[in-house]
């Protein structure tokens, strides 16, 4: 046999999730299958690792929600494996070394396969990675013995079942559901980490002192009024704060999602009739974000268990704290939490801008190759727009006249919105927001975009009342 008959044989036996056979999902149908997968996914999150002993993951919770992972369950990969072959498959599509016709049919079928290929295999070496260098092993007592090897290929196996359902269930929301998994999953988790750290009556030990006894609670809110009552006017203004943060972050990231340049078109046929075609000023979303921050996410976990591993190549850690390497330029410090406390140096202003550097180069990279690989190049649109019976009043019916008066737009905006959603992104990190700048700012994104698709969508086949409730 030969190679292209082995591809076309694997490409077409690859599982997956078949698609509805209707051409439009209702809302009902959309919003129960998304609601299932969302149980899904907190349930698989307190399924705990069979034979695990140390978890030595468990102190990175700010990449657990930029990977949509619940580091010691079964779901300790998250969307992890599958933002990583997204990541490699665009570099090399984008640089040339392989070249997928994205424009066709067979094109567009040959890049998915070779994604949910570069997925599984991701995702089998994580697993291996995650497990025998010391991030998730198994309990100490066992080193040394036969069964301790056994117990590490039992938990590779579960990450990889884990992996393989994550892999799985976003197919299902992107099928069936609104949005895709991977944005689920994100919003999911920053949701319920922005619950704990703003409502949470349960106490932390803080060394401030209380009125009643060292306890302080989690929740921000109740830490205001704790500090108020407790003559603390530096806690009371440090929990302000990061309330306060969270809320402006939140205003600026809808604010951003809100703008858009509208591009008037006509109707070729029926004279005196047209509409106006949304660009957004953040152009390709939270997506360029989401894979910059998966890989600082990468890089972090990596030098860890490098370091772990006596082999300290990406940096190093005292404690849970970088201390050099890459990884120190890849972690922001909280610039309000130290003006507050009268602890900010010199050095963390420095560290604060070059990750705002890194972040909106970042995200400037992986916007401009989103865009070529996602259809939604000036070329694609172009062709979408004259397919649809419209065209730019005054300019003749000619895909490389739109194609032209497209790019004047949508270049621009590829890498301006990227470079303000990265800048965003960045002043949200060094904020001190209740929960991590990056990943709020794509928890509100997220829940924005499935608001703007349910509202646009689905907005006829809903229930009166839900109409009136979103306001269309």
């Amino acid at each position: 046999m030969s190679l292209s008959s082995i591809w076309q044989a694997v490409s077409t036996n690859l599982p997956e999730v078949a698609g509805p056979s209707q051409r439009k999902l209702d809302f009902k149908e959309k919003l129960k299958w998304t609601l299932i997968v969302l149980v899904a996914f907190f349930i698989l999150g307190l399924v705990k690792l069979f034979g695990l002993g140390q978890n030595a993951l468990e102190q990175f919770e700010f990449l657990s929600l930029i990977l949509g992972a619940e580091f010691g369950s079964i779901i300790s990969l998250g969307i992890g494996p599958l933002v990583t072959s997204s990541i490699v498959l665009q570099l090399l599509n984008g640089s040339g070394i392989v070249k997928f016709d994205l424009t066709t049919h067979d094109g567009k079928k040959n890049f998915q396969a070779v994604q949910k290929m570069l997925s599984i295999f991701f995702i089998l070496f994580e697993a291996v990675v995650y497990v025998f260098m010391g991030g998730l092993s198994p309990p100490a007592e066992f080193v040394g013995t036969g069964l301790f090897l056994q117990l590490e290929l039992i938990l590779v196996f579960q990450l990889f079942i884990g992996g393989i359902l994550i892999m799985f269930m976003d197919e299902i929301v992107s099928k069936w559901g609104f949005g895709s998994g991977i944005s689920l999953f994100i919003a999911a988790g920053v949701s319920k980490q922005l619950f704990i750290r703003l409502l949470s009556p349960f106490s932390i030990t803080r060394v401030l002192g209380w009125p009643f006894g060292t306890e302080a609670p989690v929740g921000k809110i109740l830490d205001l009024f704790y500090s108020l009552l407790s003559a603390n006017p530096k806690g009371a203004f440090l929990a302000l704060a990061m309330i306060g943060a969270t809320v402006l972050v939140f205003v600026m990231a809808v604010y951003g999602q809100s703008m858009k340049v509208e591009i008037p078109l006509s109707f070729g046929r029926i004279r005196g009739h047209g509409i106006r075609w949304p660009l957004s000023f953040m152009y390709t979303s939270n997506i360029p974000v989401i894979l910059v921050a998966a890989l600082f996410a990468n890089i972090q976990l990596w030098a860890r268990l490098l370091q772990n591993w006596g082999h300290p190549l990406l940096g190093t850690f005292v404690g849970n704290t970088p201390a050099s390497g890459l990884v120190s330029w890849l972690t922001p410090p909280n610039i309000l939490e130290g003006l507050i406390k009268g602890t900010l140096t010199l050095n963390d202003v420095g560290v604060a801008f070059v990750y705002m550097i890194l972040l909106m180069g970042g995200a400037v990279m992986f916007s401009y190759f989103w865009v070529q690989t996602s259809g939604m190049d000036a070329k694609s649109q172009a062709k979408q727009i004259l397919a649809s019976g419209l065209s730019m009043p005054g300019f003749r019916q000619d895909p490389r006249i739109m194609e032209r008066l497209l790019q004047r737009y949508i270049g621009p905006l590829t890498i301006m919105g990227a470079m303000a959603i990265g800048f965003l992104a960045a002043l949200a990190d060094i904020s001190g927001a209740l929960v991590n700048g990056t990943s709020l700012l794509l928890a509100v994104m997220i829940v924005f975009r499935l608001y703007e698709d349910i509202a646009k969508q689905h907005m006829y086949d809903m229930h009166p009342m839900m109409r009136k409730f979103m306001q269309i």
